[in-house]
């Protein structure tokens, strides 16, 4: 679920924090990486929002169960950018201090968060149908 993703995200986070003094390029994969996530956040939020209009459209008998299921879409899509929003705003320094199992993560299970994560995204999905393309 979201909330597991979420606790992933934090765990990479926190392991390329702790490693920026080995290597400053962390430093901008972090930034890119916290950026990334919420740009897809929203690209999400407006597909679906733009897809429960669509079905709105065509259909209009549902109304009030796509007002719901909008209403659940921008609370997921808050609460996200929320938890994006206070890793940003938290200074390094303080960031030590909020670090949750951060020293199980090491180079190899930081590299399997990465390609689970990296699975989620719209293109690793549908890299197959342009394999077989």
């Amino acid at each position: 679920g979201e909330d597991e993703i979420q606790q992933l995200q934090k765990a990479l986070l926190d392991y390329l924090d702790e490693n920026t003094e080995t290597d400053a390029s962390l430093v901008f994969s972090r930034k890119f990486y916290i950026a990334q996530w919420f740009r897809d956040t929203t690209m999400e939020t407006e597909k679906a929002i733009k897809s429960q209009k669509d079905e709105d459209s065509s259909e209009g008998t549902h109304h009030a169960k796509d007002v719901e299921t909008t209403g659940q879409i921008m609370h997921r899509a808050e609460s996200r950018k929320t938890f994006l929003r206070s890793i940003i705003k938290t200074a390094p320094s303080q960031f030590s201090t909020l670090k949750m199992n951060s020293d199980t993560v090491d180079y190899e299970d930081a590299c399997l968060i990465v390609r689970y994560l990296a699975s989620l995204r719209p293109f690793a999905q549908s890299f197959d149908i342009y394999l077989t393309q």
